[in-house]
């Protein structure tokens, strides 16, 4: 086996193989485990879901021995945790770090797959594991004159190990998606002046993040049994539910009182307070318009609060950010927001950004423009499968996956957490160990059969692309340009990526398909 990445999927899917007797070899372009956390580390980097739950359920000595500090943990301390797993596990010694994976080519006559490196390795593997990630490939705006500025360019996906001091200086920051809504609080209190360049409003709600007690770890840690299988049948990979009635059939005041107990509760769970909440304009308009009331009482300019209230997607179409006094940050008196849809960026030069109607002279830029997501790092590697046809070429109008786990014409190739799943829909950690179990069990069940490869069938990957447009289309979900649809990468195919159907309902499904003798998937005998 050959997994490629080292970040929550890439460790576990280490652990579990060898464990069960396969010979593993991890490759990772960083020097270090831990994905997105290792590579993210911007001012304000914090998970959005809550620590108790966004972690390893696969040992209980784990779950009790570890201790989160905080409610939402922060990068470095989610980075610490994944250290302790390696070095608890010993998995070190099968990754190969600084190592990034070129090519991936399928050997048709023995299904074996041939993979090399940029440090020159060459390596043959029966199966391989894709655990790069859904948010892993940085986007990198095209600007014109981008490389001619003087000053230091940060992208939040490609931050400095070391810390960035921007005391006294002019700073400017593009993008107000996740990274740059994080981001944005802390720089604040530092730069001299803060020029927050917005193409887009987005929906943001306070992290509620609240450090945690002794006796907050113990009930969790006492409850974790119970909090592991209530976030395995749920929809998002935690345990809260959602009310148990539509938001239109709620009284007045049982809505505002649930909108104020999930605001309380905090993070990206706020658009799953009612079950009808992305599936009825009507029902989501109540939940706009309690955020809106909630937003707009913070910031003290009222044409600023007009700019930061999004106006082109409805609440939780686009992924909710998560904040700590995001929106308070507008009333500092260095902090100024420029409003990209009136005035656009035209250019770049040596001493700053020049928009439609300004120059803004600045010392430093942060980039927090997101992701080439769910596939774009997959693109990256040029995996060749049957009849030489290219990944990048069989997924020329979109992703094509069966359960978003096998890919037609690339057998024993299995990809984690991507187009086709729940992917970033649900909380990545469990989700990172539903697929591992999984892709372990389905090679138990080739070995037991003798069997060498396990394929895909085009109709099978036809009729699931199907199922998750179908399912996509009954939300409002696709009606926001969001980089679940592509949308935020110029040429890019407009498609719905992940599936929909919730994080427990898609667990089923990949379970009733192996209790079927993979059904859907040809199961390939030696000598086929």
């Amino acid at each position: 086996m050959v997994v490629v990445g080292a970040g929550f999927a890439g460790l576990y899917a280490l652990h579990k193989l060898r464990s069960d007797g396969l010979s593993v070899r991890v490759f990772e372009a960083g020097d270090g485990v831990g994905g997105v956390w290792y590579w993210n580390r911007y001012p304000g980097a914090r998970c959005d879901v809550e620590s108790v739950d966004y972690s390893y359920s696969f040992d209980p000595e784990l779950e009790q021995e570890w201790n989160w500090s905080e409610k939402y943990a922060t990068q470095p301390e989610i980075l610490e945790y994944v250290n302790h797993v390696a070095d608890r596990y010993d998995l070190r010694r099968d990754i190969r770090f600084g190592t990034r994976v070129t090519d991936i080519a399928l050997d048709e006559q023995t299904l074996r797959w041939e993979i090399r490196t940029d440090a020159g390795d060459a390596v043959s593997a029966r199966f391989v594991i894709l655990a790069v990630g859904p948010l892993s490939n940085a986007n990198i705006p095209a600007i014109e004159g981008l490389d001619s500025f003087d000053g230091g360019v940060y992208h939040t996906a490609h931050w400095p190990h070391e810390s960035v001091d921007f005391t006294g200086k002019r700073v400017g920051v593009i993008g107000t998606g996740s990274s740059g809504i994080q981001t944005i609080p802390e720089v604040a209190k530092q730069a001299e002046q803060l020029y927050v360049f917005q193409r887009s409003a987005n929906y943001s709600v306070p992290a509620g993040n609240v450090p945690l007690s002794d006796e907050d770890r113990a009930a969790q840690k006492a409850n974790y049994r119970e909090r592991r299988r209530l976030s395995f049948l749920s929809g998002g990979g935690s345990p809260h539910q959602a009310h148990p009635k539509p938001a239109l059939e709620a009284s007045e005041e049982e809505r505002r009182e649930a909108y104020e107990k999930r605001w309380q509760l905090g993070g990206v769970l706020y658009s799953k307070t009612f079950p009808d909440q992305v599936t009825n304009a009507e029902s989501n308009d109540t939940a706009r318009a309690f955020w809106e009331e909630k937003v707009r009482a913070v910031i003290d300019d009222p044409e600023i609060a007009e700019l930061l209230v999004p106006k082109d997607h409805a609440i939780g179409t686009k992924r909710i950010c998560t904040d700590a006094n995001y929106y308070q940050t507008y009333n500092r008196d260095n902090v100024t927001l420029v409003n990209l849809k009136a005035t656009p960026i035209e250019s770049i030069d040596a001493a700053g950004v020049r928009t439609a109607d300004e120059h803004y002279e600045i010392d430093a830029l942060i980039l927090a423009t997101g992701f080439d997501a769910m596939t774009g790092s997959m693109e990256k590697l040029n995996i060749v499968g049957r009849d030489g046809q290219t990944l990048k070429q069989a997924w020329a109008e979109g992703p094509k996956t069966y359960l978003g786990l096998g890919v037609a014409g690339f057998p024993n190739l299995f990809n984690m957490t991507g187009p086709g799943s729940v992917s970033v829909l649900a909380n990545m950690v469990l989700h990172s160990e539903l697929h591992v179990n999984w892709v372990a069990d389905a090679i138990a069940h080739l070995d037991e059969r003798g069997a060498v490869a396990l394929e895909a069938t085009p109709e099978a990957a036809a009729s699931w692309v199907q199922e998750c447009s179908d399912r996509a289309a009954q939300t409002l979900l696709p009606t926001a340009n969001s980089w679940y649809m592509g949308a935020n990468i110029p040429g890019k195919p407009r498609v719905f990526m992940p599936f929909i159907g919730g994080f427990g309902a898609y667990g089923e499904i990949i379970a009733d398909v192996a209790a079927a003798g993979y059904k859907g998937f040809d199961v390939i005998e030696a000598g086929e």
